[in-house]
């Protein structure tokens, strides 16, 4: 089975996270969120992590060359030709050109960039219903995909509840952000031929066709 090295990109409410999970389950890829990843490392107090907790503590943000290397200190740490999905990063052109010098460094390159996108409107909908397990971070949703037991994550049975910053007022101004933080992103894949758009809109079951699509594809080209 082909070990993919895949982006996935696109704002909070998009199911990225979801698909990334569901892909990874399905080919034996390990997911890196950018957050779960440098939760650890703040965590297991690795000098990366020291660095990144002192901007994280003055409530600013971490550099990209920060954040840059705790990723790649995650794909060192994968077993030798072992896949990967970046799922929330890289964020910002600076962060994709280092994460391109530092993959070729290791002799390995992304094979496909995909974008999830979504209108706002659905977007903001999304999140204001959506739910979080505080334990194990699986996400549901209150109108669509709750959890068999309400409160009760279906996967780890930790305490499922509404992240305090999921209201409608504060995620409008996180989608301006990204957005604006983003487009050069998606520009800059798109111009190196790895972008593949996938819309986000329709259920969960056929966003995973349609991820599965593309690889094919991919696959059968390579």
């Amino acid at each position: 089975m082909r070990a993919w090295r895949l982006i996935f990109l696109g704002p909070p409410g998009t199911g990225k996270g979801t698909q990334a999970q569901r892909l990874a389950q399905r080919l034996g890829l390990v997911q890196l969120s950018s957050g779960d990843v440098l939760r650890k490392e703040v965590k297991d107090n690795t000098p990366i992590g020291q660095q990144a907790f002192q901007f994280m503590k003055a409530g600013t943000l971490v550099p990209d060359e920060v954040i840059t290397d705790v990723m790649l200190s995650a794909i060192d740490r994968l077993p030798a030709g072992t896949g990967f999905i970046l799922d929330g990063f890289p964020r910002t052109v600076p962060q994709a050109e280092a994460l391109d010098a530092g993959l070729k460094q290791r002799k390995l390159a992304i094979d496909a960039v995909l974008d999830f996108q979504l209108d706002d409107a659905e977007i903001v909908r999304r999140i204001v219903t959506r739910l979080i397990c505080s334990e194990c971070g699986a996400t549901y949703n209150t109108e669509f995909m709750p959890p068999k037991v309400p409160g009760v994550c279906d996967r780890c049975g930790g305490q499922v509840l509404q992240r305090v910053d999921d209201r409608e007022e504060v995620v409008a101004t996180r989608l301006s952000a990204y957005r604006a933080q983003t487009a050069p992103l998606i520009g800059y894949y798109a111009r190196r031929g790895r972008l593949h758009t996938i819309d986000a809109a329709v259920g969960a079951d056929e966003v995973e066709k349609m991820v599965a699509r593309v690889l094919e594809k991919l696959g059968a080209s390579a």
